[in-house]
């Protein structure tokens, strides 16, 4: 079963509250997403390390529930 986007949501900020989301359902199959993240957490981090903790937030489900996601991150 697709992960929603506000799962998808809940479970970033859970780990990064303070970041700034926005989520886009690439293909309208609620599988293949592209996520734009914002967080002080960021702030002076490689870009490999900044996607790490959004996958570590992810809990596991890259690639399970959740197929596809684009992700591009930006400190504040």
């Amino acid at each position: 079963m697709p992960l929603a986007l506000q799962e998808i949501k809940k479970l970033i900020l859970d780990s990064i509250p303070d970041a700034t989301i926005e989520i886009k359902d690439l293909m309208g199959d609620n599988n293949h997403y592209e996520a734009k993240i914002k967080s002080s957490q960021f702030n002076n981090l490689s870009k490999i390390e900044q996607h790490k903790l959004v996958y570590k937030s992810l809990k596991g489900k890259m690639g399970n529930e959740l197929h596809a996601l684009s992700i591009i991150t930006e400190g504040k």
